[in-house]
């Protein structure tokens, strides 16, 4: 009875431990903590300007799909398998980023476009984490953050 005991129990660290060192789990560690800041940012412009799709939202669009896509990698998807993997996430961020986009039917005006094309860029910036492309999503991150922000100022002040 020992032995299945001890094969029990092998079995529940194997599924729970599954890291050979600690390596890999400060790699998804930091893409992870990585992605929720980097969607907090675009998500606190959102909120400044009083959207309802604020921090919590993009984080967690952030962290969902950089673990969509790091998991899969990880597991040694071929290139063309990871592929459909981000495709699948942008179809499905499309959906979330819909449901922002209101129209206002007696005013004939739609509002929410912004947020929804800031939800999927969110993605995209959770995509290039998962991959392990942190720079490159810190950049576009800040350069969203710049458009939201200053082009948005622009706009306030010469549409009066």
């Amino acid at each position: 009875m020992a032995g299945w005991w001890q094969q029990f129990w092998e079995g529940v660290r194997s599924g729970w431990f599954d890291f050979p060192s600690g390596v890999p789990v400060g790699q998804i560690v930091g893409r992870m903590l990585t992605a929720v800041v980097l969607g907090g940012v675009l998500g606190f412009e959102r909120r400044l300007e009083g959207k309802a799709a604020g921090p919590r939202t993009h984080m967690l669009v952030a962290l969902g799909t950089a673990f969509f896509v790091l998991a899969c990698d990880q597991t040694g998807m071929s290139s063309a398998d990871l592929s459909r993997v981000v495709q699948g996430v942008a179809a499905g961020i499309g959906f979330l980023g819909a449901g922002t986009i209101i129209k206002q039917s007696e005013e004939g005006q739609i509002r929410g476009l912004t947020t929804a094309a800031d939800i999927w860029l969110t993605a995209s910036v959770g995509v290039a984490v998962g991959l392990g492309h942190l720079g490159a999503a810190a950049i576009i991150t800040v350069m969203a953050f710049l458009i939201l922000y200053l082009v948005g100022k622009v706009e306030e002040r010469y549409s009066r």
